[in-house]
């Protein structure tokens, strides 16, 4: 057989074909998958092994690699090579493939597994983002491990009011909605994205109809199976623990029903605490029947765990009341304060229940921009939301570092916001907004939306709307959904749902939905997301008392801007010799100079003075010559009918030889000599030609008053020879020919 020999399987869906193949490439994984849709191609390998040691979650690692050969490009970097730190867009859709398949793992398995997915061919026109979330589908259906998949990607867009599978990079531009989608046979089991302000019925209809589309892609996978699977490994069967669980339930269930009604988060903690020590010691304790069993005593833990999620669910189901005591609509209670910190350009606090977000807006120039590198080339990014989740927010000691989670959390608020921000033409600052999350019991996401808003609007950016997000949950109890709004932290460990959507009054700017069930019928998302937006009206009500729009003014910390226009010839003037010129006015003013071709000079600054001074010094170099006016030249060149003397930067004016004493002068090296500075005043203006005189400025000098009409061209005399001074004006103006053939 050959290395070569492989097994494809076709379809086609949104009118693309997608090809899947097997048995060519890394043929020593598990599970190995190249998926091609044009020219874009990513290869999804899957592998796993047994730990030595068990843990108490599922070991599941997703990378996802662009290489940049796939474009045909050599990264920009120092080293030249793909470096170990995966950039924000590559944690991303690592999180997008994750989430999906996570999920659809047979229960109890516990092997480490590891799925990669490397972009190696980039068309530039297929995103390969949701494609690689089929390839990882696709992978682990075809491979030994115990995945009840598959499941398949796509990304949604709509254009001119039409749905359209998987648009273009191009196509993307045009679409009001952008969302990534993946779904297996029966429903919806991821989603996120953003969309401009579109209404609830709009995103419903548009992931109902997604989740049809998509159904070819999942047939593919399984003739793939069928072709080339391997047989599926079977768990073994966990013990039977029926006596330890009737048990704990027996002697824990009052604790944990009266801890589980705290509703101060810390307070429950404890009371939790306490509930878990008492009943886990006296299974530990002699005389208990599983005081000598290893495997009992390390399964229960997890028996207790069960149980706390029972006693949750149960009252949501039976008595409508959560944790805390609300019904499953109610908003916790919402507490706003702007403009906390006072040198920041914006800043606000929101607090919903126990979660508390500081968020804080910086502006700058258009230099402070993000520049990336990346499979379409250098990019800049001129709004980032960076969002923080230090450990003291959750009472925690923990390594500080930006974690995966935080990457995504802020990615879906700046989504979310990047809707309603005004166009860079209308306001060229950059804008970073960082999240700082000070308390957190559920939904500090949401609360870097609203806050963030809130802060945008402190530092008086003209947003179009004003944006708030909300966290939603689900408990699925046979054919029974409960939504809920505005999820604790312990609903979202406990529930089958983490819905988070976020939009003005109007509509939808970013979604995001993750489940730990198999999937959820488009009709119950239907009514999340309108259960969601009665949320999210009273959010923004309660954020419109406090701060009801931006605020007429930037804060007079932010920077200032200006813009003025320049003749684009003197461009190269303003920047010097090696940027000499607008590194001494950067120095000088502190300020940042954007140059564009076309002339128009930006100028940001950190006050209303220096920007006043950095304007000066720019515009120094494109002044202008006025008729009458007198300058301080400097002598430039030496010619047969005068001087070349540069009255202003890059303007030059010729002092006639009649021009440069009140007597008669031979040559022009009598009077003046290179690089010598002397008084001229500009006596005519042509265009772009410039005449000045050192006479005019000598004669006023003495208190004789300068007559501009002496330089002026008399008339012939009827029927003679011009005068004496029309005879030098026509000498003056042969020498200028002259000047200009030579």
């Amino acid at each position: 057989m050959s290395v070569f020999d492989s097994i494809r399987v076709t379809a086609v869906a949104g009118g693309k074909e997608f090809v899947f193949e097997t048995g060519r490439l890394a043929k020593q994984a598990d599970g190995a998958v190249w998926l091609q849709c044009g020219g874009t191609v990513v290869l999804v390998t899957a592998c796993s092994a047994p730990l030595a040691q068990e843990k108490d979650f599922f070991p599941l690692t997703v990378d996802y690699s662009e290489k940049m050969y796939a474009a045909g490009r050599i990264p920009g970097n120092f080293f030249r090579r793909e470096i170990g730190r995966p950039s924000d867009r590559e944690t991303l859709v690592s999180r997008l493939i994750d989430r999906p398949i996570r999920p659809l793992f047979t229960s109890g398995f516990r092997d480490e597994v590891q799925v990669l997915a490397s972009v190696i061919s980039a068309d530039q026109e297929n995103e390969s983002d949701a494609l690689s979330i089929t390839g990882a589908s696709a992978a682990l259906t075809i491979s030994s491990l115990p995945f009840e998949g598959p499941v398949a990607g796509a990304r949604v867009g709509r254009i001119n009011g039409e749905f359209v599978l998987n648009p273009t990079v191009a196509e993307q531009q045009q679409s009001d909605l952008n969302f990534i989608i993946a779904a297996s046979r029966e429903a919806v089991v991821m989603v996120e994205g953003e969309a401009a302000v579109v209404p609830e019925e709009v995103v419903s209809a548009a992931l109902s109809w997604a989740q049809k589309e998509m159904q070819p892609l999942i047939s593919a996978q399984e003739e793939l199976r069928a072709k080339a699977g391997k047989p599926k490994l079977v768990p073994a069967p966990g013990r039977d623990f029926s006596e330890l669980e009737a048990f704990i339930r027996e002697r824990a269930l009052p604790d944990i029903k009266n801890a589980m009604t705290v509703q101060a988060k810390q307070e429950r903690k404890i009371a939790k605490s306490a509930a878990r020590k008492n009943i886990l010691d006296e299974i530990h304790a002699a005389g208990s029947p599983w005081a000598d069993d290893a495997e009992a005593l390390k399964a229960a833990p997890d028996i207790v765990g069960k149980l706390e999620k029972q006693v949750v669910r149960q009252r949501i189901k039976e008595e409508g009341l959560r944790i805390d005591g609300r019904d499953t609509k109610t908003v916790r209670p919402i507490l706003i304060e702007t403009g906390v910190l006072p040198r920041a350009h914006g800043s606000a606090i929101f607090a919903r229940g126990e979660t508390k977000s500081l968020v804080v807006t910086t502006l700058g120039s258009s230099t402070d921009e993000q520049r990336t590198d990346s499979l379409t080339g250098d990019s800049t990014k001129r709004f980032m939301l960076h969002y923080n989740f230090p450990p003291y927010c959750v009472g925690e000691v923990k390594p500080v570092r930006i974690s995966r989670r935080e990457i995504g959390h802020g990615a879906l608020a700046e989504k979310a916001l990047r809707q309603v921000l005004p166009k860079e033409e209308a306001f060229p600052f950059t804008l970073r907004v960082v999240a700082e999350t000070m308390e957190s019991n559920g939904s500090s996401s949401m609360a870097a939306v609203c806050g963030g808003c809130l802060s945008l609007m402190d530092a008086g950016v003209p947003v179009s709307a004003p944006v708030a997000g909300v966290a939603m949950g689900l408990i699925r109890e046979d054919d029974n959904y409960l939504i809920l709004t505005d999820i604790l932290g312990d609903e979202d460990a406990l529930g089958d749902m983490d819905f988070k959507v976020a939009g003005t009054a109007e509509g939808i700017t970013a979604v995001q939905m993750d489940i730990k069930i198999s999937g959820i019928p488009p009709e119950v998302m239907g009514l999340a997301l309108a259960q969601a937006r009665e949320a999210r009206l009273h959010i923004l009500r309660e954020m419109s008392r406090v701060l009801p729009g931006p605020r007429p003014a930037l804060s007079p910390y932010a920077p200032q801007h200006e813009e003025v226009e320049v003749n684009p010839e003197i461009i190269r003037l303003i920047i010097g010799p090696g940027g000499k010129n607008i590194k001494q006015i950067t120095a000088e003013t502190g300020a940042s100079i954007d140059i564009e071709d076309s002339g128009i000079v930006s100028i940001f600054a950190p006050t209303q003075e220096s920007l006043e001074r950095a304007r000066e010094m720019v515009l120094y170099y494109d002044q202008r010559a006025e008729l009458g006016k007198n300058y301080r030249a400097k002598v430039k060149k030496l010619v047969e009918i005068g001087a070349i003397v540069e009255i202003l930067p890059n303007l030059e004016a010729l002092v006639h030889i009649s021009q440069l004493d009140t007597g008669r002068v031979e040559k022009a090296e009598d009077v003046a000599q290179l690089g010598q500075e002397m008084e001229v005043k500009v006596i005519e203006i042509n265009g772009d030609r410039i005449r000045a005189s050192r006479k005019a400025v000598i004669l006023e000098a003495r208190g004789t008053p300068w007559d501009p009409a002496y330089t002026s061209r008399p008339p012939r005399r009827e029927g003679g020879r011009p005068e004496r001074g029309e005879r030098g004006d026509r000498h003056e103006r042969r020498g200028e020919r002259l000047r200009e053939r030579r």
